[in-house]
């Protein structure tokens, strides 16, 4: 998170080193990844050719559902069903863009919302020491009440064990704490109810007191098995849960690391983003004898906010200061390991000022993404982003939260804005589509949990009361 505060708005943007005057081109134009989303959400060859267009004579997409039943029903597909891609298109013309509800209100910034594997539980990180997990499937009834340990500024991350047994959350220290999710207690204070158990990602015991640095992205594998951390001190951490120890520190950027994730269930490939602008590729398989990165994407122009897989080992996004996200295909990264990205704005800090607009449209000369997708602003705090779920839109939509306060959806082949959530008066770093329902559920600063579904309830959102609170900045 330090890479900005180091470095002054140069005079023309458009001759300055590190930027292009270029615009950047919206959208996906790899031919590869748009075939691709087609096997995942269009419908069957034979089903969209089913009524064409009476004026035109062609087919035009999307179907609409009673075409697609239609179709079904007269087995044009040879199937006599739906497959998964027919179903992702017929579902993924129902975003959850009613309501909103709110679901519960706090006195401090939320700061992470995520829904489990399964759906069945939400979990809800707050400013103020505070952790909520809900039970969705019982009508939001808080399933765990967690009281954090140690904690320094914010919870910065959690993570749900794949079982959905144990809940690891961080903050900007250098341990992260292991909740028992499925103990009977629903009151969980550290080490008053509950043990939380703390897993030292130092070496130097002494350095959690002297504040050495903190952590700002843990996830577990997918087999429950590890935790991968990305840190203040330019570092990757994996800690193996079943031998209580780190197995692996890479020195992985030359800024502040703000997201880190596997790539998918394999674990091997570990993909990162850093203050340093660059998302890098680390293999895990080959890292010992070369000790060093599989490769570089550059294309960003400010520091990386936060990364999400596809889940494929190939594919992923990430969210930037530079007011984008950006599509990645890691067999198009740099075997330069070694590239330096180079500073622009020397004075320019995104925790407070507002992005120059003379830099908004400008492109890196190396850019190696796939596609880039503006509208939302990524300023103050690590807003976050996703892909939408597989199983209900085949993955064909981007969304992410926006300083401006809302939630904004997009198309990831056209690049094209499809949908705006507007409801909370401060930024909301986190939002999270449920994986099977047409719900998504935003989280802001300015303390509410607020659900958008399809088709959303009759009645107005329930009334709130507003409080003008001291903004806060960082992180």
């Amino acid at each position: 998170m330090s890479w900005s505060r180091r470095n002054t708005v140069v005079g023309d943007c458009g001759n300055e080193p590190g930027g292009s005057g270029k615009n950047a081109i919206l959208g996906c134009q790899d031919e590869e990844f748009t075939q691709l989303m087609k096997t995942t959400s269009a419908p069957h060859k034979h089903l969209s050719r089913v009524l064409p267009d009476k004026v035109t004579g062609k087919t035009k997409l999307p179907l609409s559902p009673v075409k697609m039943l239609m179709g079904r029903e007269f087995n044009y597909s040879g199937r006599g069903r739906f497959s998964l891609s027919d179903s992702c298109h017929v579902l993924s013309r129902y975003l959850p863009v009613y309501g909103p509800t709110v679901l519960d209100r706090m006195k401090s910034c939320a700061y992470v919302s995520q829904f489990s594997t399964d759906g069945s539980l939400f979990v809800a990180g707050f400013q103020e020491s505070h952790i909520r997990i809900y039970n969705v499937d019982l009508g939001w009834k808080i399933h765990k009440d967690i009281r954090a340990r140690s904690l320094r500024w914010t919870i910065t991350d959690t993570s749900l064990s794949p079982d959905r047994r144990f809940l690891a959350y961080a903050s900007i220290s250098p341990i992260v704490h292991i909740v028992d999710v499925g103990s009977a207690a629903k009151e969980s204070h550290a080490n008053v109810t509950e043990i939380h158990e703390g897993l030292e990602f130092s070496s130097n015991s002494n350095d959690y007191e002297d504040y050495s640095f903190g952590i700002f992205s843990v996830k577990f594998s997918t087999d429950g098995r590890e935790i991968v951390a990305a840190s203040s001190d330019e570092s990757i951490y994996v800690y193996d849960l079943e031998s209580r120890r780190l197995s692996l520190r890479i020195p992985a950027h030359m800024s502040d690391v703000n997201a880190v994730c596997f790539a998918d269930e394999s674990g091997h490939i570990i993909y990162s983003g850093s203050d340093d602008h660059l998302c890098k590729v680390w293999d895990r398989r080959c890292f010992v004898s070369r000790g060093e990165a599989a490769g570089v994407l550059m294309g960003h122009m400010e520091g990386i906010t936060f990364i999400d897989t596809r889940g494929d080992g190939r594919y992923f996004i990430s969210n930037g200061k530079d007011q984008a996200i950006k599509l990645w295909d890691i067999r198009k990264m740099s075997s330069n390991v070694n590239y330096t990205p180079r500073r622009r704005y020397a004075e320019w800090d995104y925790r407070w000022m507002e992005y120059p607009e003379q830099a908004k449209n400008l492109k890196h000369p190396d850019d190696l993404s796939l596609a880039t997708y503006k509208g939302h602003t990524v300023l103050r705090t690590l807003i976050r982003c996703y892909f939408s779920p597989a199983y209900s839109t085949g993955q064909k939509y981007i969304y992410t939260g926006s300083t401006d306060s809302s939630v904004y959806v997009y198309d990831v082949i056209s690049g094209d804005q499809v949908a705006k959530l507007d409801y909370h008066e401060d930024p909301v770093r986190d939002c999270n589509w449920h994986p099977y329902y047409p719900m998504l559920v935003s989280s802001s600063w300015d303390g509410m949990l607020a659900s958008w579904e399809f088709p959303g309830k009759v009645e107005n959102p329930v009334a709130v009361k507003r409080t003008r609170r001291r903004r806060r900045f960082f992180y």
